[in-house]
Order: C-alpha cells, then structure tokens, then sequence
C-alpha cells in the first residue's frame, strides 16, 4: 500500500511496465504517451526520462512477482481439447537457456556460454517452467545462472505441483530423487527413461504386465516402465526411435500402455510454449529489472502466464544500448556522447593546412 501521493504512483508505473511488453520496439517516454492518449479529463503531465528511470527502480520487481503469483495458473476449461488426460490436468516440465544484457553487473551473477565457436555473445540465464500442456499456459517458473542444472532448477517447481495433474518430463528429468520429490505432491508422473546401460537408470523387471510394460522401481518409487517403437514417417523418409518411458500409474487397465504413449507427445507443447516466449520476448532477456544491483535471484519472470507477451522487433539496435524494459535484467547506462568541441589535435592539424596553404610561392 502506497501512503505518499505521488505523480507516478506504484500502480501506473506497473502500467507503465506492462505496456512497455506492448511498445517494445520506442522508449520508454513514447510509451507514456501511447498509455495516456486518450484518457479523459485534464492533460497528462510528461515525466522525464530520469522521472520514469527512478519510479521503475522505485517500484522494483516485487509487485511484478505478486501479479505473476496472482495470475499464474493452467487457466483451463474443460471445452479445452488435451487439457486433461482421464482426469488429469496434463502439464510438462523443462528447461531453456535465454540471453541478457552483456553489463558488469550482470556478469556477477550470470555467464556466457562456453562452446567450440566461442561461446555466446551474451550472458545466459537457464529457465525452467511448469506449462499446461493444453492452453500453454505457465503454472510456474523459476530462473538462474546456468551453473545450475535443469534439475537443481525442477526441485523449486514442485511447490506447483499437486494431486490432480500428470507430470510430463523429458530423459534428462530421470533422475530418482527429483522423482520421489514430485511424488510426494501428490502428482503422477510420466517420465522417458534413457536406453538400459552406463547413462539409464537401472529398472529390473518385478513383474510382466498382460500389455507388455513392467513392473519396476526407481529409487524406491514403485514405477510402469514401457518400451515402445515410435516411427515417424515424413516426405525426407521414415524414422524410427525406441523410446522408453517410467510412470507412476501402474494399474495397465485404467491406464493403457497405447494411451500412455501417445500421452507422452503432449510433452512437446512446452517446447512450443518457449518459442512463442522466444519469439514474442527478445532474446536479450526475459526477467524483471531488479531495483538497484542486478541480480537474477531479485527479478521475476514478467512475461504473462496467461499467454506469451507481443512481439516486438528492434531492427539494428543494440540491444545494450536500448532502453531498459520488462525484459531485462539489467540496463547498461547509456554512453556519454562524443563532444562536438575540437580537440587540440584538430586544432594544430589545422594551423598547419592553413599555413601550407598562405605560404608564398616561391622564386622561379
């Protein structure tokens, strides 16, 4: 609650915020003009650029975390086709790797990444998010360094997951722990499994089910694995791929082995959720500006859960050298301007072209 009268209260400033998702491709003053056009009664005073500088660093990025916890959810209906699975919400989680602002500031807390070719050019943060499969709608997020792994990142997630809701997970979420963690919500789990060998978990067989999956345990968690022969067939050709998938259903009646499998192709409209994110988000960064220093552990994501933020498109700018936004973890103040005074150099140089050129020719 804000006590102070203000001109740029806390609530227009999260407005302001939010349009700048809209208007990404002007500065932040132009944006101001687009919110208030229009509005009745007196004319808007214009702030400065320094005025909205300081309410943003003011504001910070809490209130931008309230609303994200506020508005965060599956959002489904049940005329929604594939947003539940005999009674399940179907939901998905994986990681994803997005760029920031190449600044000191942000090089405390994140790195670029290395590589044969030199790496990135920027500093990366790993994303992590638990989607509804259905409406590709994000239940929840978490951000970080790259130092962290997908599943140090998965752990925090299940503060979102409960009964009710099936979880999809790619081979590198095979990990024992992480799956006795989200078995302790509440929530099914729909895992692939790397093949048997050095890298696979060990899945012994206890008992042969009538439709050809078994009965296993992975890490004290008693689990349905199937194998299963997938072939895709396109106009390059035909391909097929064994895959292997670990549940925590085992009753083969209520949940067969065929719908299970075909269950498991949801997993990828996560994947299409990060492209519309990566899409209609600049690659430059997809978290809150925190006030002061910036540091990803003191941002929130801002894009909305409900739905991927507008698109935008930055032509040549430098994204370093455009206006801090939603966006962006930390904006690198502008350079200073070159003087448009002469310097000494330019100054000697033209005394000597002006005295080259008055000398007096000379005899003959």
């Amino acid at each position: 609650m804000q006590s102070r009268v203000r001109a740029l209260p806390s609530r227009v400033v999260v407005y302001l915020l939010l349009a700048g998702c809209l208007f990404e491709g002007v500065g932040y003053r132009q944006v101001w003009h687009r919110l208030v056009t229009g509005l009745p009664g007196p004319a808007v005073s214009t702030p400065t650029a320094g005025a909205l500088c300081q309410a943003r660093r003011r504001v910070g990025a809490a209130p931008l975390r309230f609303l994200f916890d506020l508005l965060r959810g599956p959002a489904a209906t049940s005329a929604t086709a594939g947003v539940r699975w005999c009674g399940l919400l179907v939901c998905a989680v994986d990681g994803t790797t997005m760029s920031v602002p190449d600044s000191p500031a942000n090089l405390v807390e994140v790195t670029r990444q290395r590589g044969h070719h030199g790496g990135s050019g920027y500093p990366l943060i790993r994303l992590l998010a638990l989607v509804a499969c259905g409406t590709r709608t994000v239940i929840d997020a978490v951000f970080g360094p790259t130092s962290g792994g997908e599943i140090t990142y998965a752990y925090r997630l299940t503060r979102s997951m409960r009964p009710g809701m099936i979880v999809l997970a790619d081979r590198n979420f095979a990990a024992g722990k992480l799956i006795t963690a989200i078995t302790r919500t509440g929530a099914p789990v729909l895992v692939r499994c790397k093949s048997a060998g050095s890298t696979g978990p060990k899945l012994p067989v206890l008992r042969r089910l009538p439709d050809g999956s078994y009965l296993s345990v992975l890490a004290g968690v008693s689990v349905r694995v199937i194998d299963a022969e997938i072939t895709i067939a396109t106009t390059a050709g035909r391909h097929t791929g064994v895959y292997r998938l670990a549940t925590t259903l085992v009753d083969p009646h209520r949940y067969p082995a065929f719908e299970r499998v075909k269950l498991y192709h949801q997993r990828w409209e996560i994947e299409t959720a990060y492209l519309e994110i990566k899409s209609t988000i600049s690659a430059d960064g997809c978290c809150a500006p925190a006030p002061r220093p910036a540091s990803p552990r003191r941002s929130t994501p801002c894009w909305s859960p409900t739905g991927p933020a507008p698109g935008h498109d930055r032509g040549h700018q430098h994204p370093t050298r455009h206006r801090p936004r939603p966006g962006q973890l930390h904006h690198r103040p502008a350079r200073r301007p070159r003087s448009t005074r002469p310097s000494r150099e330019h100054h000697r140089r033209g005394r000597h072209r002006s005295r080259r050129r008055h000398r007096p020719p000379g005899p003959g």
